[in-house]
């Protein structure tokens, strides 16, 4: 891991050291698709495809993880890999890295007598399991910067505006 760290902080280094005014910023997309028969949903982002879909119990076929899966599925991704740049940063190795993350979701929530329940995930918490030669302070330093970069944390703990439209098209069949 200790020489990956090394290329990843000279990307680190290279990126960071681009003049602010030639970076553009990115536009990120994402399109899904619920597929025939199924309703499994279908994720295609860039050249690359993922499934996602319900347990049995919610009419699902179990052919991937759930959208709140995915959500902490996305979120471990992102703390694994500004763990990986902050470590690559600030020089602290790492014989190995691993996060896991859990929330809560109650299928109660919002119905009756559960109103004050919520339905989506939440209590979401993760722990980083570090391996490392390096004393306290210095993981504590990398867990701080993880703190205040990771963008899909930040996201969840400080939620933006967001917009939705239906556009519709009215077929033939009825």
């Amino acid at each position: 891991m200790n020489e990956y760290l090394g290329q990843k902080r000279e990307a680190v280094l290279q990126r960071n050291g681009r003049d602010p005014r030639t970076v553009e910023p990115v536009k990120l997309r994402a399109q899904v698709s619920a597929e025939g028969r199924s309703g499994v949903r279908r994720i295609r982002i860039r050249d690359h495809q993922v499934v996602s879909d319900s347990p049995a119990d919610f009419a699902g076929y179990d052919l991937g993880p759930s959208s709140p899966e995915l959500l902490l599925g996305s979120l471990g991704s992102c703390l694994t890999h500004i763990f990986l740049i902050k470590a690559a940063e600030l020089e602290l190795p790492l014989e190995s890295l691993e996060v896991s993350i859990e929330g809560d979701l109650d299928p109660r929530g919002g119905k009756p007598g559960y109103e004050k329940v919520p339905f989506f995930p939440h209590n979401i918490r993760y722990t980083a399991h570090i391996v490392s030669p390096a004393d306290e302070h210095a993981v504590r330093a990398v867990h701080e910067a993880v703190e205040q970069w990771c963008p899909i944390l930040n996201l969840l703990k400080q939620p933006q505006a967001l917009e939705g439209s239906v556009r519709h098209t009215r077929s033939a069949v009825r």
